[in-house]
């Protein structure tokens, strides 16, 4: 069910799949670099961004998809990947899954904010359907701007550690700044 709810998808751990996959169906090269799902290396070779990984579609407001994080898999040092910033995607503009918990925050007039997608959607899984995530950034006055004309609290849920204890005072800053609950 979160799987379909959330779009969820996995990337293959090669480095061109979807290179290939594009490819195949003569997508521009350049648009799956410019959405930030190709990159290339210092000898101008293109690979895969993501590898190994689920993978979260990011969308809009409105429900369309305007990037995409990844979860690592195995080993990887960089845990969590988020598409570069876009002229549509902005990790300090967007919150996740805004699109899909925007009626439960109308609804109880309240919002649970968190730092990742796997927060969010875990919370989404157990219920707490007024959940969104900040995608590993500090809440920000954009975020607010969001959540204040539907949501009169907003809960605060972010990790124990320095970086959590460091988003959650600036958090609390913004939002008494804005006058949030």
């Amino acid at each position: 069910e979160s799987l379909e709810r959330f779009r969820l998808g996995l990337a293959l751990p090669a480095w061109d799949v979807l290179l290939a996959a594009a490819r195949a169906r003569k997508l521009p090269l350049e648009l799956l670099v410019e959405a930030g799902l190709v990159a290339s290396n210092e000898q101008g070779r293109q690979y895969d961004r993501f590898r190994n990984r689920l993978i979260f579609p990011i969308h809009d407001p409105q429900g369309r998809p305007i990037a995409f994080g990844g979860r690592a898999l195995g080993d990887d040092p960089a845990k969590y990947l988020n598409s570069p910033e876009t002229p549509l995607f902005s990790k300090s503009r967007v919150l996740y899954p805004f699109d899909l918990a925007r009626r439960a925050v109308e609804k109880s007039r309240a919002a649970i904010v968190v730092e990742g997608y796997m927060d969010a959607a875990l919370l989404h899984q157990h219920g707490f359907q007024h959940a969104v995530a900040t995608l590993g950034t500090a809440l920000t006055d954009a975020h607010l701007q969001l959540l204040k004309p539907i949501a009169g609290t907003i809960y605060m849920c972010f990790d124990s550690d320095d970086a959590g204890i460091r988003a959650a005072d600036r958090a609390v800053e913004i939002a008494l700044r804005a006058d949030v609950d």
